[in-house]
């Protein structure tokens, strides 16, 4: 039976940290004020609160392109920030902030949060942590659960060019990305099951439901999953990225492979379902060491240098940024991969600063100073 072919639109959803201007540090009780007015100025997306106070979530309007896309969160990240600034705060597109202690943040008061909160207990008050969620329209049911068991070889590569948490509470953690270890500590978390039918991944969902685990399959929160609220295909293992170029790259990139293994299927082909053990493993390297690693080429297998597999991946997909219109974003790659993510220069900053004699708390707050003009460089708000 043909499927007719997805229209791969694509929604990116982004969590920001509030920082306070004067200490640095997270803004503990923000005003409400802040997402009213980003509400009212942002009519066609979604600005909702996060988990702690000091969070928000943007999510923009359906994209047909990466264009449209990029014009929707330098419109997001613009408004926000201004916005933000008026409250004496600034805008953090990364995913953990260097320096802030979870044990003095507060949650917000919402009965969703609430339930969370009772249910998750400590490991979901240290969630000072944010990420980047990429949907990609995958419409038919079946089409979106047969990519996402092929497609999960992948997300390690997306998270390793996009990590942003090296700290965590002013420590150096020795990971790229210390956001997966937090997230790590909840329920049904990680990659995700893999599914013969669309059907078998509902009689999953309904079991957990009628069992009174989870209310639905919001409550999955897998690396990647089908959205329970849209006809999408979500990606949720990467960190948030601090440029925006970076962002849209993976963005670009998620959905680049997902076009590719549709053309695949469409020609009576697939690529090779590998052992989750053995993709949890590129998982846990990319984690570490970001694009300095090298993830297991699991056909040879041997590790191979990150830039020689992303090369692999921006010829795989060529034809297909080519007709979603972002070979651009998708050759950008390569210069994540040369000049290190937000993670690697977190880790410069804080190292210059203090070689050059500054006591660690300046180092630290120098790296929050850097994610600050990053997220916001090149944007007009």
């Amino acid at each position: 039976m043909s499927v007719k072919e997805p229209t791969f639109t694509i929604g990116i959803e982004e969590e920001y940290l509030l920082v306070d201007l004067e200490t640095r540090d997270l803004a503990i009780e923000p005003s409400d004020d802040i997402l009213t007015e980003c509400e009212k100025r942002l009519p066609e997306h979604l600005v909702t609160p996060e988990f702690l106070r000091s969070q928000l979530e943007v999510g923009t309007r359906i994209c047909t392109n990466i264009t449209e896309a990029r014009a929707a969160l330098t419109e997001l990240r613009g408004t926000v920030s201004e916005v933000a600034r008026n409250h004496g705060l600034g805008l953090m597109a990364a995913s953990i902030h260097p320096f802030a202690d979870w044990h003095q943040l507060k949650h917000t008061p919402k009965e969703r949060y609430d339930i969370i909160a009772r249910d998750l207990q400590a490991t979901v008050r240290r969630m000072m942590i944010c990420g980047m969620h990429v949907h990609c329209a995958i419409e038919d049911p079946e089409l979106r659960i047969d990519l996402m068991n092929q497609a999960s070889y992948f997300l390690p590569h997306l998270l390793a060019l996009s990590t942003s948490s090296p700290f965590w509470r002013g420590e150096e953690s020795g990971l790229k990305s210390y956001r997966v270890t937090v997230f790590d500590a909840l329920p049904r978390t990680g990659l995700p099951d893999r599914f013969e039918s669309f059907g078998e991944y509902t009689r999953l969902v309904d079991t957990l439901v009628e069992a009174g685990t989870i209310e639905d399959g919001t409550k999955l929160w897998w690396d990647m999953r089908p959205s329970a609220k849209f006809p999408t295909l979500e990606m949720r293992l990467a960190d948030v990225c601090p440029l925006l170029e970076d962002a849209l790259t993976v963005a670009a990139l998620y959905s680049c492979i997902l076009r590719m293994l549709y053309r695949l299927r469409r020609n009576n082909q697939r690529w090779r379902v590998y052992p989750q053990t053995l993709v949890e493993e590129n998982r846990w390297i990319a984690q570490r060491f970001g694009v300095e690693g090298k993830l297991i080429d699991f056909g040879i297998p041997a590790p191979v240098p990150l830039a020689d597999l992303i090369e692999e991946i921006i010829a795989l997909t060529a034809e297909d940024a080519a007709a979603l219109g972002c070979e651009a974003e998708v050759q950008h790659a390569r210069e994540i991969v040369r000049r290190g993510s937000s993670a690697d220069r977190q880790i410069a900053c804080y190292r210059a600063a203090v070689a050059a004699g500054d006591s660690k708390e300046a180092a630290l707050i120098k790296v929050v100073d850097q994610v600050l003009n990053e997220t916001v460089s090149g944007i007009d708000s």
